[in-house]
């Protein structure tokens, strides 16, 4: 992958942020306005695919689509010489809900919970209007940062929306070979309603509701 100063689209690459199954993700900035951002790299593998690539495009497409101050704002989308698709994002600087849950011992005080449940479910329904669902909500998808506009001086921030779908195979096989599989489950166990446990494609908006119970629950109780 790439590494310091190296370029992506019109920005510089400063550091990996982190990793996972579907690639990198950077923080970048932009040559000209100097402007801070995060730079999700799909992985190399994947570059090929072009039913991945597709969808990781139109997945940044259909975010940028909703607007919501409690979704991660995107930038631009691309793909580099070498074919790797990206998206450039807003750089959020604060904490997951999973880091601020451990820094608290496991809960938050009832209201915040309330306030950041609030904040999550206002974005999940804007995006469930334009027929968005999120399919792997969770507490390491939810960004903390400030915000002197929003209650409490916080918002909530949902990420990685559509992540799921972009590595669902259609059909046995589809017309790219078996990416998962058929009846694979793509989420997180964990925070997944019993239907989408039983295969992905009987996943609509209210499995993400589902997810959200979750979640509450879990900055309410302790283990």
């Amino acid at each position: 992958g790439p590494v310091e100063n190296q370029k992506i689209g019109a920005y510089t690459i400063v550091r990996l942020l982190g990793a996972g199954g579907m690639g990198q993700v950077y923080e970048g900035i932009h040559d000209q306005i100097g402007r801070r951002a995060a730079i999700k790299l799909l992985h190399r593998r994947y570059a090929n695919n072009k039913l991945i690539v597709q969808r990781f495009i139109n997945e940044a497409r259909a975010v940028n689509i909703v607007q919501h101050p409690s979704l991660v704002n995107i930038y631009e989308f691309g793909q580099t010489p070498d074919g790797s698709a990206y998206i450039v994002m807003e750089y959020l600087d604060g904490d997951t809900l999973r880091q601020r849950l451990e820094r608290n011992g496991g809960r938050l005080p009832p209201e915040m919970a309330v306030r950041l449940c609030r904040q999550m479910a206002a974005a999940l329904a804007a995006a469930h209007a334009k027929g968005i669902v999120h399919r792997d909500l969770k507490p390491v998808n939810i960004m903390i940062v400030p915000d002197v506009e929003a209650a409490g001086g916080e918002r909530a921030k949902v990420l990685d929306f559509g992540l799921a779908k972009v590595v669902q195979s259609d059909g046995p096989g589809g017309a790219e070979g078996p990416l998962t599989g058929t009846g694979t489950i793509l989420g997180t166990p964990a925070y997944m309603a019993p239907e989408q446990c039983r295969g992905a494609r009987n996943v609509d908006d209210k499995s993400d509701v589902y997810s959200l119970g979750i979640i509450l629950y879990e900055m309410l109780s302790s283990d």
